[in-house]
Formats: C-alpha cells, sequence, structure tokens
C-alpha cells in the first residue's frame, strides 16, 4: 500500500516579486526539501495526501511557492488555511521576502521584466499593490527576509542558514558593515566600532582592509581595543546558549564602522575565531568589504576623533 506523503515540516514561501522567492527555492531544493511553486492552495491537501513515490522519503520538509500569481491568490484566505492546516500538520511556517521599492525598482529596470501586476504600467504601481496584498501575510510570517541589501549569493547563504542546519544550535552568522551605506535589515544585534581607531586615516593602510596584518595591527593599539573586543566576545558567549534554550534558530551579528572595510572586518573575523574556539561554528560576511576608501564616505558619516586631531594638527602647522 502506498504511504502518504507525511512531511516532517512544511514552509510556505512568499513575499514580493523579485524579492528572491525563485532563489530562495532553488536553495531550498538543494537542501534537499520537496519545492512546489505557484501551487493553488485548493490543491494543499491533495499534494498532502498523495502517495509517496517508491524508496521517497517520509520526512522530507515540504516547501511550496506562492505570490501573487498564484491561482485565487487571497492573502487572507491563505492565513485562515496556514490555521488551519497548523492544526493538523505540525510545523507549519511561512518564510516572508520583502525588498524596498527603489531596490525592486532597478531590478526591474535591469532585466528588463515587467511586473506581474503591472505589465502595461510602471513597475511601482504594481510593486506597490504587491506590498498592500501580501501585507497580511508578511504579519502572519515566522520569518521575514529583507532582500534590499542582499545579491543572489547571500539570500542563498541566508536560507541555508535558516533552513538547512541542526535543530541543537541557532544557525549564527556574523557580519561586518559600513554605517555609511545603511544598517543591516536582518541584524539581530549590532555593534558599533566607529570608536577605534580608524586606519583610513593612515595613507598607507588605507586601501588595505581589516583582513592585512598592518590593519589588524593598527586597529589593535587602540587603548580600548581590548577590553572593548573581550566584553563583546563574553556577551555573545553569554547569550547564544540563552537563544538556544528559547528555540532560535537563527542569529545575526552584525559589526559596523563608517566604510565598512576596516575595523568591523578585522572584529568580525576576530569575534568568529574567538566564537569557533569555543565550539560555535558561524558563518562571516563582509557586506561592504569590496567598496573603494573615499573621504567623502568616512567623513559624512561622522568624522573619526583620528582625521580630526589630523585637521587639527594641520592647522597648527599651517
Amino acid at each position: 500500500m502506498a504511504r502518504a506523503a507525511n512531511p516532517k515540516r512544511i514552509l510556505l514561501v512568499t513575499g514580493l516579486s523579485g524579492a528572491g522567492k525563485t532563489t530562495a527555492l532553488k536553495t531550498l531544493e538543494d537542501l534537499g526539501w520537496e519545492v512546489v511553486d505557484n501551487l493553488p492552495l485548493s490543491l494543499l491537501n491533495p499534494l498532502l495526501a498523495a502517495p509517496l513515490a517508491a524508496g521517497a522519503e517520509r520526512k522530507r520538509p515540504l516547501a511550496i511557492g506562492l505570490d501573487s500569481r498564484t491561482r485565487g491568490f487571497d492573502a487572507e484566505g491563505i492565513v485562515r488555511q496556514i490555521t488551519e492546516l497548523g492544526k493538523e500538520h505540525r510545523l507549519v511556517e511561512t518564510l516572508y521576502l520583502d525588498c524596498q521599492t527603489p531596490e525592486l525598482m532597478r531590478r526591474y529596470s535591469e532585466t528588463r521584466r515587467r511586473h506581474p501586476l503591472a505589465p502595461d504600467r510602471p513597475a511601482a504601481d504594481g510593486i506597490a499593490e504587491e506590498r498592500e496584498m501580501t501585507q497580511p501575510l508578511k504579519r502572519w510570517s515566522d520569518h521575514v527576509i529583507d532582500t534590499t541589501d542582499s545579491d543572489s549569493n547571500m539570500l542563498r547563504q541566508q536560507v541555508r542558514n535558516r533552513f538547512g542546519g541542526g535543530e541543537d544550535a541557532p544557525t549564527l552568522n556574523l557580519m561586518s558593515f559600513g554605517f555609511a551605506r545603511g544598517i543591516p535589515r536582518n541584524a539581530d544585534l549590532v555593534f558599533d566600532m566607529r570608536f577605534l581607531r580608524n586606519p583610513h586615516w593612515e595613507e598607507s593602510l588605507r586601501d588595505l582592509t581589516g583582513l592585512d596584518l598592518a590593519v589588524c595591527e593598527h586597529i589593535a593599539g587602540d587603548e580600548s581595543y581590548q577590553e572593548a573586543l573581550e566584553r563583546i566576545e563574553e556577551l555573545l558567549l553569554l547569550l547564544l546558549p540563552r537563544y538556544r534554550a528559547e528555540g532560535k534558530s537563527y542569529v545575526s551579528v552584525a559589526f559596523g564602522c563608517t566604510g565598512g572595510r576596516h575595523r568591523s572586518v578585522h572584529v568580525a573575523e576576530r569575534v568568529a575565531a574567538r566564537l569557533r574556539a569555543e565550539g560555535f561554528s558561524p558563518s562571516l560576511d563582509h557586506r561592504d568589504l569590496a567598496t573603494p576608501p573615499r573621504d567623502g564616505i568616512e567623513r559624512s558619516a561622522g568624522a573619526d576623533s583620528a582625521s580630526t586631531e589630523a585637521d587639527d594638527a594641520s592647522k597648527v602647522n599651517e
């Protein structure tokens, strides 16, 4: 007798068109999930009741993609159906992929695709309409990933972190970034490292990064460096077991400096090494490492004390 499908985990993947749903579903498929895209929800129960193919794994997790193109799409109705499914199947979750409107417009412009809700109108009209349509799902969702600042590789990593790991400990991601280019939207904890000496104002270090030894030594020479970093590391070592005990599945920690090339990169690397030594397995992403050094960015985000002192010294010497 054929066995009915009984996935141990069901994930509905939804969000705004252009925000990365296809990338997320392909990543889940690579992780071993069974993936069905744009399935009318009226067919969901028959799908779950369908017999497994010979040799198929009963507990294989199931991901179902749906968006405004799904037949009979109704966000409020979907929420009701999810609620009903939750009474029959454990671990029914929803992943919502969000993205800011300017970035979505840029993506549509680059790919020259038409928005599915505005084939003969500006993409901005379709984005606004879809955002309003999907708000009930976003409010309901267990997981929300904002892809505004993420390329496809970063999104794949986030999906792997959240849905591909073990269940005993939260998946841990460390990130470096520059405040001048915005705070990461998905960060759980943000540490501002702009109090440390800024290598940007040393001409010999400006074109280097926080991965270079000379930059690391310069930053470590700050009188506040050792105590501050030890306290941050001890805080994380205190919090991570508590997150595990509370069942949190994903923790993102971001370290920021002005441009995202020197101090934040070095600190993220150091903290990652400490956490690995303590038995954790953090992934590491340097968001702004490849951006070129610019004096204007460093000054516009708030002049560092080192640059201020240098300016004062130059005035004295004039």
